[in-house]
């Protein structure tokens, strides 16, 4: 009889021990709209949690970092990838709470140009930090984010700013028959690599850039852009699989064929736009499928997002890797509203992986803190990666508010009611004085102004950018 009991009650307690780890498992429930929306709003909050920027004597804009001066785990692009992250949040959800923050945060990491090139920041500068914050200002336009008052940037002005300083010959020089390096400064290492995501960005820029304004100069470059990084071989010719870069000494030709999910997302993404400005291209359709085919096939192989070339070693992936499904869960979302043709093959994916990520946000004192490893349904803690997590919490928020595109607007464009207002020669004159105009038919024609500046006057346009280093 005595023993009875105990295994009694050791049955009942591991009964009660099952039940609680369960109901910690379901923290967040995905299952309806609402639940969606109250589990996205949980996520914020917790994200938010690690922004210092709105505290007083911090830096608004930024997460804590960088590493390099031993001030954080994360790089100033990271911030601007915060940034769109909680634009998207704010525009899938409704939720208006941080977007004064947000607002003030992009603003304050504008620079003195107006072009996402900080004098702070500008010693380290990538082509693809410039890049992510591009795409966070162009994201805000899309999307009616709350306009900066008159006398601040304007978001597609923005935008236009760095698509612009990225399209100066400076940044594309013959070595490997054209492209742009990684990084800006010729001192910094790496500034002789010529990589996917710093082209990558650019591209998607250019992409929306043009389905926005409608003009074609930044429809020809985009496409350019991605001519080349086929003709490099960056992206497979054989199976659509994308690369992450070669170094020009080589000519390009010592191909690093790792597989970063945001290399393909962004090109992705930026197909989509292609194949949305030229009204079904049959070239971008196919783009699209075979890159969505790929992506599938290579980090969605069990489900869930999976970074292909560092999660199969706990420990093994660095803190930008780490944020990487968060923007790939994004930019797919957004993909299925302007190819709208593929939404019901990107949409059950994004469900069954969010499905996944959020089932392992059981852990923290709160028994709600998420984790970067989706595929094995339990918390690990961020610490055995040596962050403190913001990657991976900005993940999981992204693919859960990312399950409310179907509710959601599609990207607006100047003439189906966008707000925010451009200017064709932004990123060319450093001026803090610069008025800002709404796009107007003229400036739809201006490709001859574009044009214009990326020949041979270019060289004197663009030289306020060769600061001192």
């Amino acid at each position: 009889m005595g023993r009875s009991r105990l295994s009694q009650g050791a049955a009942a307690a591991l009964l009660l021990a099952a039940s609680l780890q369960t109901a910690s498992a379901q923290f967040y429930k995905i299952d309806t709209l609402d639940a969606i929306k109250q589990s996205a709003k949980t996520l914020a909050y917790d994200m938010m949690l690690m922004y210092p920027g709105n505290k007083t004597g911090q830096e608004p804009g930024i997460l804590p970092g960088p590493p390099t001066e031993n001030k954080g785990d994360y790089y100033w692009w990271q911030g601007g990838a915060l940034m769109g992250t909680m634009i998207d949040y704010w525009h899938l959800t409704g939720d208006t709470e941080y977007n004064k923050i947000i607002s003030e945060g992009i603003l304050n990491q504008v620079g003195e140009g107006r072009d996402f090139q900080p004098a702070k920041h500008r010693a380290s500068l990538g082509n693809d930090d410039q890049g992510f914050w591009g795409m966070t200002a162009m994201l805000a336009a899309e999307n009616k984010f709350p306009d900066p008052p008159k006398d601040k940037p304007q978001w597609l002005a923005l935008a236009q700013a760095v698509w612009t300083t990225q399209a100066a010959p400076e940044r594309h020089d013959n070595t490997c028959n054209g492209g742009m390096r990684w990084q800006v400064p010729p001192t910094n290492a790496g500034y002789d690599y010529k990589n996917t995501i710093a082209n990558g960005c650019f591209f998607n820029i250019g992409a929306r850039l043009a389905r926005y304004t409608g003009n074609k100069t930044y429809a020809e470059h985009a496409a350019k852009t991605f001519d080349w990084l086929w003709a490099v071989n960056y992206i497979d010719n054989e199976n659509y699989r994308v690369y992450d870069g070669g170094h020009v000494n080589n000519n390009c030709t010592d191909i690093h064929k790792a597989q970063f999910s945001y290399n393909i997302g962004v090109l992705l993404q930026g197909c989509a736009f292609m194949y949305n400005y030229t009204d079904g291209g049959a070239i971008w359709k196919e783009r699209v499928e075979k890159l969505t085919e790929s992506i599938f096939r290579d980090f969605f192989a069990d489900g869930a997002a999976y970074e292909l070339p560092c999660e199969q070693k706990k420990g093994g992936c660095t803190a930008d890797m780490l944020s990487f499904k968060g923007y790939v869960h994004r930019w797919l979302a957004v993909a299925s509203q302007v190819a709208p043709f593929m939404a019901d093959k990107i949409r059950p994916v994004l469900r069954k992986s969010a499905e996944m990520a959020v089932k392992q946000c059981t852990g923290g004192a709160t028994g709600r803190a998420c984790g970067f490893y989706w595929t094995g349904g339990e918390y690990i803690d961020p610490a055995i990666d040596k962050t403190s997590g913001a990657g991976e919490r900005m993940n999981v928020l992204a693919a859960v508010s990312s399950l409310l595109i179907d509710q959601a607007a599609a990207p607006v464009t100047n003439s189906t009611g966008g707000t925010s207002a451009g200017d064709p020669l932004a990123g060319t004159i450093p001026s803090k004085d610069r008025t800002f105009k709404e796009i107007t038919t003229g400036d739809r024609a201006g490709a001859a102004i574009l044009t214009m500046l990326l020949l041979g006057s270019a060289t004197s346009t663009f030289g306020w950018m060769s600061w001192d280093r």
